[in-house]
């Protein structure tokens, strides 16, 4: 059974940056691919980053620019720097690892984006 750890949540003005880590029980070689995931309330999970093993990256049309997705294979971590955050990037961040067909979720964590 794979454990992902989120931290890095909070609550931050518009216009500002948080990093959110997700560190994984295993090996990040293990996984096809990392993602970030975000559900605000009343709406489906979306996906908002991911990064394949190669290290390939995509994002959501809404956060081109603003949000990175990255890996530290030593740490067992993926990371989302997040800039210039809006008021709509406020959700649940989940992180997720795509097992080669199975899915492993974090618990999430909270991103509250003030005007």
């Amino acid at each position: 059974q794979v454990q992902l750890v989120e931290s890095g949540g909070g609550l931050v003005q518009a216009g500002g940056s948080l990093r959110l880590a997700c560190v994984a029980s295993r090996s990040m070689f293990r996984f096809a691919a990392m993602a970030w995931y975000r559900q605000a309330p009343g709406k489906q999970r979306e996906l908002a980053a991911r990064i394949t093993s190669g290290g390939t990256t995509n994002y959501i049309d809404s956060v081109k620019g603003r949000f990175t997705i990255s890996i530290d294979n030593a740490k067992n971590t993926v990371y989302l720097q997040m800039n210039s955050l809006k008021p709509e990037d406020t959700a649940v961040y989940y992180c997720n690892a795509d097992g080669f067909g199975v899915s492993h979720w974090g618990q999430g964590t909270q991103v509250t984006v003030s005007s």
